[in-house]
């Protein structure tokens, strides 16, 4: 494959990447305040949208149908058109059956999207390239996010909700519009599978990718609760915290990227585990509230070392499997998502402490587990 074709990929990537976070940012920074403030919903109703919101990434895998009457890099460009149209639209409907189906939509866009870029950068670029791309892409969503975060602060004070949903919504279906006039292809990329593909060989990708969407949800469910109620934080302090942790990572996911490159998947994940271990023991144990700022930006700059799970199956897989492997790792990784905060939930009626054990013991097992990991770059 011609440099030139990688180069086209680079782009075209990239301008979704950032458009996909300019619009998702909004929606997640906005909707708890407009499902309050508009909307008039209770926690109930916030609780089952944000549930619905996963069913998306739970259905992941048939994307590997959605192919067989769309090329992939089509259905990338109708999922940013899907995800900011439906950013787009949610200030227009300032309803509880509004807002589900504008999250439907939005959230299609947005899993469909995540799937088919992982995919398309496993298929366009080498195995000593793509952990650099993966990188890359990871800094210039964490850019985007800052830019979001800092947009809204300012733009809050003279426009309402509709508006701001609207401008960044629209700027994401604006690129999906652009991405629907390239074609970023090459014909020298092997043509991939359009059916599930379910490998035993693929067997320890398939466990380190459900394990690793099971502790990313004890830490998306618990580890703010736990700094909302247990320490006090205000909404104002968990907001700088979320900057700060996109400030590093726009300057720590390439060189996170290099280090896969550099010593391999085992070695990175073995230190994500490893690190994680401690994490969750002291998210369980620890009485400061400083600490336990400290350990929720650690949290968030282990979870870029995850890119090592999906460049250690381009090492391994089939080059004609990377895109059906990919939708069905997607939807293995979201089974967690429907799982792991209802029991974490009922763990913690009975103690707070006891999901955040739970997770170190998920990363002990997968610490376990990376150690299997062989490759040319992992003897």
């Amino acid at each position: 494959m011609e440099q030139s074709d990688s180069k086209k990929m680079y782009v075209f990537l990239m301008v979704l990447t950032i458009a996909s976070a300019l619009s998702l940012q909004t929606w997640m920074t906005l909707f708890n305040n407009f499902a309050v403030e508009r909307v008039g919903l209770d926690g109930q109703h916030v609780g089952t949208i944000q549930s619905i919101r996963e069913i998306p990434g739970f259905l992941s895998l048939l994307a590997i149908f959605v192919m067989l009457i769309i090329k992939e890099h089509r259905l990338s460009a109708l999922s940013i058109l899907f995800l900011g149209g439906g950013v787009a639209l949610t200030g227009f409907f300032p309803s509880f059956y509004g807002l589900i189906i504008t999250t439907l939509i939005m959230s299609f866009g947005f899993h469909y999207f995540e799937t088919t870029n992982q995919s398309l950068t496993l298929q366009y670029f080498d195995q000593t390239t793509s952990p650099r791309v993966f990188g890359r892409l990871r800094s210039l969503a964490s850019g985007a996010n800052i830019f979001v975060g800092g947009a809204i602060f300012g733009l809050a004070y003279i426009l309402e909700y509709r508006e701001i949903y609207l401008i960044f919504g629209g700027i994401a279906f604006m690129a999906g519009l652009w991405a629907f006039g390239q074609n970023p292809t090459s014909k020298d990329v092997p043509l991939q599978k359009k059916k599930m593909i379910l490998k035993r060989e693929y067997g320890l990708y398939y466990f380190l990718t459900f394990m690793a969407g099971a502790r990313r949800q004890i830490f998306m469910a618990f580890a703010v609760f736990l700094m909302v109620q247990h320490f006090g934080y205000a909404i104002k302090e968990v907001t700088l915290l979320f900057m700060l942790n996109n400030l590093i990572n726009y300057f720590l996911a390439p060189f996170i990227g290099k280090s896969i490159v550099r010593f391999g998947e085992r070695k990175v994940l073995s230190v994500e585990y490893g690190s994680l271990i401690l994490v969750f023991i002291a998210y369980a144990t620890t009485q400061s509230k400083a600490v336990v700022g400290v350990l929720y930006v650690l949290d968030h700059i282990f979870f870029n070392c995850s890119i090592a799970i999906r460049t250690y199956f381009q090492k391994i897989g089939d080059p004609q499997d990377i895109a059906p492997t990919m939708a069905v790792g997607f939807t293995i990784n979201h089974i967690a998502a429907v799982v792991i905060p209802v029991l974490g939930g009922l763990m913690w009626m009975i103690d707070y402490r006891i999901p955040f054990f739970a997770g170190a013991a998920m990363s002990l097992v997968s610490l376990a587990a990376v150690q299997k990991i062989k490759t040319g770059q992992n003897p």
